[in-house]
C-alpha cells in the first residue's frame, strides 16, 4: 500500500509552525510537551510519557524481532541577539519556514514522526518494531532528558537520531567534555609590584591547551580538541588577581574516552583542573551495519559530526540523520525548507522498508 507522501508533509509542516509558536527552552518544555502529547492522540496514537518526554510504540510490535528507536529533541537554545524576526513566529516565505527550532531540531522531530506513522498505520510493510520518542534537554545534556525516559523504552537495537545532517548519515559524532581549570596567586597593589599575578600563572597552561595535539586522529572526526572558551579574573584595575579561572572546551574522537583525556590534561598542567562530567563520550556505529549498508545503496555517503547530541548518552549503537543544516542550528534567523522535510519522509521510508 502506498502513502500520500503530500499529505505526511503538509501535517509536518504545518505541526512544526505550531511547535515553533511554543517557547520550549531546556528544562522548560512543558507546554510544548503538553501540545505535543495532545496532538498524538488525536492522530490516534498511544502516548507515554516520562517528564517532559513523550514516546509511542508502533502496536504491530513483536517480540524478538530488531527495534529501531526514532529520536528527536523538543528543546531549543535560547535566540540569539542578531535574530531579524520573531523567533517564535513560524513565517513561511517560498519554500523555507523561519523560526527557532526550525531546523535544529523539528525538522526531524516531524519527519521522523510521519515515518513513524506511516508504518505504524500499516500504509508500508514494517520489518522493526518502531519507537518514537521525543526527548527534552538535549541542548543542555539534562538529567531529565532521554537519560530519564530511557529505562522505560523497550530493548533498543538501533537508533535514527534526527539532528540536522543534510540527510547524510554521521556514524560518529565527538564526545564533549568540560574542564574548569583554576590557578592561584598571591594579592597585591599593581602600583607597587607586589604579589602573586595569578593570569600570568595560567598562561603556561593554557599555553599549552592551545598546542598541544593529540596523536590518535580519528578517519571521521579527525583530531581530538581543546579550546579554551572562558577566562575570568580579578576585583579591579590596580589589583594584582589571587584567583584566575578558565574553562576549556575539550571534543574527543572514539580513541580517547573523556577520563583518559582529563588524567593526561591533569598530569600537565600546573592549575587545579576539574571535569564537569565525564558522561558524553564520543559514538559511532559500525559502516558495515545494515541500516549504514542500505543509507549507502540509497545514495547516501557516510561521515563524521563534530556536534554532540543524546546519541552520547545511548547504550545502544545509533546514527544521526535528519533535513536541515548543522550550520543553521543555534543561529539568527533559522529555517527549514519544506522540501527538506518530504525528501527526510521518503528517506526514512525507504530505509526501514
Amino acid at each position: 500500500m502506498a502513502f500520500d507522501i503530500d499529505r505526511y508533509t503538509g501535517e509536518a509542516f504545518d505541526l512544526l509552525q505550531q511547535l515553533i509558536a511554543i517557547p520550549s527552552f531546556s528544562r522548560e518544555e512543558k507546554a510544548c510537551s503538553d501540545f505535543l502529547a495532545s496532538m498524538l492522540h488525536s492522530y490516534g496514537m498511544d502516548v507515554c510519557r516520562e517528564g517532559c518526554n513523550i514516546f509511542a510504540v508502533a502496536p504491530d510490535y513483536v517480540p524478538g524481532r530488531q527495534t529501531i528507536l526514532l529520536n528527536a529533541h523538543i528543546d531549543t537554545v535560547r535566540p540569539v541577539v542578531s535574530w531579524t524576526r520573531d523567533p517564535f513566529a513560524p513565517v513561511v516565505e517560498g519554500d523555507r519556514l523561519y523560526g527557532l527550532g526550525s531546523n535544529d531540531c523539528g525538522g526531524g522531530l516531524v519527519s521522523l514522526l510521519q515515518a513513524f506513522r506511516i508504518f505504524a498505520s500499516g500504509e508500508l510493510p514494517g520489518r522493526y518494531n518502531l519507537v518514537w520518542l521525543a526527548s527534552a534537554e538535549e541542548e543542555v545534556s539534562g538529567k531529565d532528558g532521554i537519560e530519564r525516559v530511557l529505562p522505560r523504552l523497550p530493548h533498543i537495537d538501533t537508533a535514527i537520531v534526527g539532528e540536522p545532517t543534510d540527510m547524510q548519515p554521521a556514524i560518529a559524532e565527538r564526545g564533549l567534555m568540560v574542564l574548569d581549570l583554576v590557578a592561584h596567586g598571591k594579592s597585591g597593589h599593581a602600583a607597587r609590584d607586589e604579589g602573586i599575578n595569578a593570569i600570568y600563572a595560567i598562561l603556561d597552561d593554557i599555553n599549552w591547551i592551545r598546542s598541544y595535539r593529540f596523536k590518535a586522529v580519528s578517519e571521521l572526526l579527525g583530531e581530538t580538541r581543546m579550546q579554551v572558551t572562558q577566562i575570568t579574573a580579578g576585583t579591579q584595575h590596580n589589583v594584582v588577581p589571587d584567583v584566575c579561572r578558565a574553562v576549556v572546551d575539550v571534543r574527543t574522537n572514539e580513541f580517547y574516552t573523556n577520563e583518559k583525556v582529563f588524567a593526561f590534561v591533569r598530569e600537565h598542567c600546573r592549575s587545579e583542573v576539574k571535569a564537569r562530567s565525564f558522561r558524553l563520550n564520543s559514538s559511532q556505529i559500525d559502516p558495515h551495519h545494515p541500516l549504514i549498508e542500505r543509507c549507502k545503496t540509497l545514495g547516501l555517503t557516510p561521515f563524521g559530526s563534530p556536534t554532540l547530541s543524546d546519541q552520547a548518552l545511548m547504550p545502544f549503537p545509533s546514527f544521526k540523520l535528519g533535513p536541515g543544516s548543522s550550520a543553521r542550528s543555534h543561529s539568527a534567523d533559522e529555517y527549514i525548507c519544506r522540501s527538506e522535510i518530504r525528501r527526510a519522509i521518503e528517506i526514512y521510508t525507504e530505509l526501514l522498508q
